[in-house]
């Protein structure tokens, strides 16, 4: 069905000129009788192929919109999930939660550092999401010692809350300048 209406979706993108999701899906209801779940299925389906270019109804103006944005979700879900890491850590000793500081914690030392790196390095979807998680991992296990080595000569040392609170910081700085970059590239797009 997606593919019969693919024409159709795209024939109207481009006589309405660069409308938002909400003018092209009303216009398909309105002018082309779709259903509006048909509708909007259709323009997510043409969207993610990348034959339909959408613009935002109030795309944001500076960097301080952009984190608070759409587009900007997942740097919150990292903050939470850096948080909450932080918080099992710390805090969970019982037997019953202890996975949960297992699952967290892997996820915060092999996966998190080398994704935001990644993130970092190649802001834009230049990669495979495979290749993605792969290289992840590895800079992860390259990363982690070196904050240790590092950790090593300051006087803190190598112990759990240094280690933990330097990768927090190394994760959140980077997530940051993920969000910086992509900014920058999202007002390239805008012009």
């Amino acid at each position: 069905m997606g593919n019969e209406l693919a024409p159709i979706v795209i024939e109207t993108a481009k006589s309405l000129q660069q409308p938002t999701i909400a003018q092209l899906v009303d216009t398909l209801v309105k002018q082309k009788g779709l259903k509006e779940r048909q509708a909007t299925k259709a323009v997510y389906t043409e969207y993610k192929k990348g034959t339909l270019s959408l613009t935002e109804s109030n795309p944001p103006t500076n960097i301080a919109s952009y984190f608070f944005n759409l587009e900007s979700t997942w740097f919150w879900a990292i903050t939470a999930l850096v948080a909450a890491t932080l918080l099992a850590v710390f805090t969970i000793n019982t037997s019953a939660l202890i996975y949960a500081r297992y699952v967290l914690g892997g996820v915060f030392i092999l996966f998190l550092p080398g994704f935001m790196l990644m993130s970092a390095l190649y802001p834009r979807k230049e990669m495979d999401e495979l290749e993605k998680a792969a290289l992840s991992i590895g800079l992860s296990l390259a990363i982690v010692p070196l904050i240790g080595l590092v950790l090593n000569y300051t006087p803190w040392g190598i112990r759990l809350e240094p280690i933990m609170i330097s990768l927090a910081l190394f994760t959140e700085i980077l997530a940051a300048t993920v969000v910086v970059r992509r900014f920058r590239y999202f007002q390239l797009d805008q012009k």
